[in-house]
């Protein structure tokens, strides 16, 4: 790349007017080398000065914009810290604006009788003030495209603002980018398509988002960059999906004595909905190119079952099985449940962690090679180099959004375009399951076994807490065992927070002094972790105290009580995952949640807990109340880098992007047509780095 860029949009950003090599590096740091990039680095928030109101007019706790003159600047100091404050002035009054941190970028920016406009929440003390308003310095005479309009505002850290380059000077280098590549703004939709949509042009947004005329022509652009970011994360799911269906695999469409016999074996009968969903996947095993089905249900649904049974048609026509775990503690699981029905009916099933060593790892790996180890589980430790199947034919992950692309690619570059069923717990809300198992064909598991037990769940302040202590104490000399949960595993001055360490020492020395008390956490080496709860089985330990690593995995028939402490700290889907690991067996289970604050957002939250047992709703409300972060990390979904669209509330647009995408390439896989030129292009320019997904699982 250098200054001499063909299309002016590809100019590197050091050399646009105002920024500059010493500009240009920290642009880079935050991601930004071209002028492209940089018109692609939309505004966080907006400052309307359509609503300016006089200082003698603010009412405490609303937001308002004020525009002013600056009477005093300068830091001030308290016994207890020190922040730097400017006093202004409209004429109608005085207003304190307060900076209470990083006030070392910001001390040196105001002269008396400056203009200056300011926007945040009014509190009183002393008179009128703002924390950390948003603010411009207004030039006396002023570009009229800024005063009385609505004005961009932009991330910006501390370097980049003492290098001039804080809301004020984004703005100013924006404007240089539109005036210097604003023309080749094209657009690489169909005027067509854009009138079906109702979709303004692409450069009339880019112009608009960083310089609205106004809410309505400002709420069209930002639609229109939504659906942007969506349609091509759908365009990429669209592509792998038609990519997955050309792969040739082995069909597997024969029903043999594995299956049979297992079937006849369970010792419970399969609910409709795990009937519906082997129905899905044996249409899918028949068919000669890959399976790439998600089998998505609630905590307890039975996927296991649905996982061994997939299995064993698998084995039943000569292939071999790999079933990958997030932990060692559900992969034990999922050995122990289907090795006892694979025993039944000699399939051959083998557990690999990362703990097994020399000739035993050796010999096993050597059945694997032969296949004579016909269904293999494990952790990452199944994907290593030196781990050669004779004739792979499924991969069954589970919980699949916790392992990388590569990791996945990795096992199933192990065999020839082996079937895949991915598993999650997760109930994940429709908007989410589209954007990141988009490619993926789903199927629901959404009926519990008839022997569940119901879970009543209740919220209690910390101070009913002895209530707690004497509800466990009378369910252990009933018979039945508890599990106590929190969120770290030692004291840390940062978070005002139970540790689960210390709570484990007063727990067993001062409460429960006469019943056995375990403790589990991830850190722990997996060997002791095994050997509690292995005696946690046993009801030699009648109360685990433990970290999330109970979160999946863990089956403790006996265990019907769930207190989890600070739950605030947690996800509404984690506490749903957590919730599932008691009512297993014949006893009903309680789940107790106490939070460490209590004010009336935590509540909120909670309290959706206490009325509903429905993991879809309960991840609904998730996404909605804390973003999609909870679900999936960006390591795992590197890939998808969203600017302006959020998950969590632009479902409709989600949707309606992913109907045309897939249209778009059902009719057209390769882009080829010279209507998708412009959405070939783009995608080529600007999201080339997502190429790689296409050749993954």
């Amino acid at each position: 790349m250098t200054n001499f860029a063909q299309n002016p949009l590809d100019t590197e950003i050091t050399y646009l007017k105002g920024v500059g090599p010493v500009r240009g590096k920290l642009l880079n740091e935050i991601g930004i080398s071209t002028v492209r990039e940089l018109l692609q680095y939309y505004p966080r928030k907006y400052l309307d000065r359509t609503n300016i109101k006089p200082i003698n007019h603010l009412k405490i706790g609303e937001e308002a914009v004020i525009i002013g003159r600056v009477q005093s600047f300068g830091l001030r100091k308290t016994r207890r810290r020190n922040f730097f404050q400017i006093v202004i002035s409209d004429g109608s009054g005085r207003l304190q604006c307060n900076w209470f941190n990083g006030i070392s970028w910001i001390s040196d920016k105001f002269t008396i009788n400056q203009k200056v406009a300011v926007f945040g929440k009014i509190d009183f003390y002393k008179g009128f003030s703002i924390s950390h308003p948003e603010h411009d310095i207004l030039d006396e005479n002023e570009d009229p495209t800024h005063t009385g309009k609505i004005i961009a505002q932009y991330s910006s850290s501390a370097s980049l603002k003492s290098a001039g380059l804080d809301s004020r000077g984004f703005r100013k280098i924006i404007t240089n980018a539109l005036l210097h590549g604003g023309r080749e703004l094209s657009d690489h939709f169909t005027s067509n398509l854009r009138s079906e949509v109702g979709l303004n042009s692409y450069g009339e947004s880019i112009h608009t988002i960083h310089q609205p005329e106004n809410a309505e022509t400002l709420k069209q652009a930002i639609y229109r960059l939504k659906f942007d970011e969506l349609f091509f994360l759908q365009i990429l799911m669209a592509k792998k999906k038609a990519f997955t269906k050309k792969e040739i695999s082995t069909p597997y469409p024969d029903i043999g004595n594995y299956t049979r016999e297992i079937y006849e074996k369970l010792p419970f009968q399969l609910t409709n909905a795990q009937i519906n969903a082997m129905r899905d996947i044996r249409k899918d095993l028949g068919q000669p190119h890959q399976m790439n089905r998600l089998i998505q249900g609630d905590v307890g649904c039975g996927k296991t079952v649905v996982a061994l049974l997939s299995s064993t048609i698998v084995a039943d026509n000569g292939g071999q099985i790999a079933v990958l775990a997030p932990t060692e503690i559900l992969a034990r699981q999922h050995y122990k449940s289907m090795k006892e029905l694979c025993d039944l009916v000699d399939l051959k099933v083998e557990l690999l962690l990362g703990g097994k060593k020399g000739d035993e790892r050796d010999k096993l790996l050597q059945k694997v090679s032969t296949g004579e180890i016909q269904i293999l589980i494990g952790t990452h430790a199944i994907i290593q180099p030196d781990i050669e199947f004779k004739n792979l034919g499924l991969v069954v992950i589970d919980e699949q959004h916790r392992f990388g692309v590569e990791q996945r690619k990795s096992l199933l570059d192990k065999g020839n375009h082996p079937h895949i069923l991915a598993m999650t717990a997760t109930p994940i809300p429709r908007t989410l399951a589209i954007t990141y198992h988009g490619d993926m064909d789903v199927t629901i598991i959404d009926e519990l076994p008839g022997n569940r037990q119901p879970i009543k769940t209740f919220v209690v302040t910390s101070d009913q807490q002895e209530r707690v202590y004497n509800f466990i104490r009378k369910e252990v000399n009933n018979g039945s065992q508890c599990f106590i949960v929190y969120p770290i595993i030692e004291e840390s001055e940062k978070l005002d927070l139970k540790a689960s360490e210390t709570e484990f020492k007063k727990l067993s020395k001062e409460v429960f002094p006469e019943i056995s008390v375990g403790y589990i956490h991830g850190k722990i080496k997996s060997v002791e972790r095994d050997k509690q709860m292995e005696a946690f089985k046993r009801n030699e330990i009648q109360i685990l105290v433990a970290t999330t690593v109970i979160e999946v995995g863990i089956d403790i028939p006996n265990a019907t009580v769930m207190v989890i402490e600070n739950a605030d700290r947690f996800g509404l889907a984690q506490l749903h995952q957590l919730r599932g690991r008691i009512g297993r067996g014949d006893k009903p289970g309680f789940c107790i949640l106490i939070p460490g604050k209590n004010d009336g957002f935590i509540s909120e939250r909670l309290k959706i807990m206490e009325s509903t047992s429905d993991g879809f709703l309960i991840a609904d409300e998730d996404l909605r109340l804390r973003g999609p972060g909870d679900f999936f990390g960006t390591k795992q979904h590197g890939y998808m880098k969203l600017k302006i669209a959020d998950i969590a509330r632009d479902g409709s647009i989600a949707r309606l992007a992913r109907q045309y995408a897939f249209h778009v390439i059902d009719d057209d896989p390769e882009l080829k047509k010279s209507d998708h030129q412009g959405i070939l292009q783009k995608f080529k320019t600007e999201y080339s780095h997502m190429y790689a997904y296409l050749q993954t699982g």
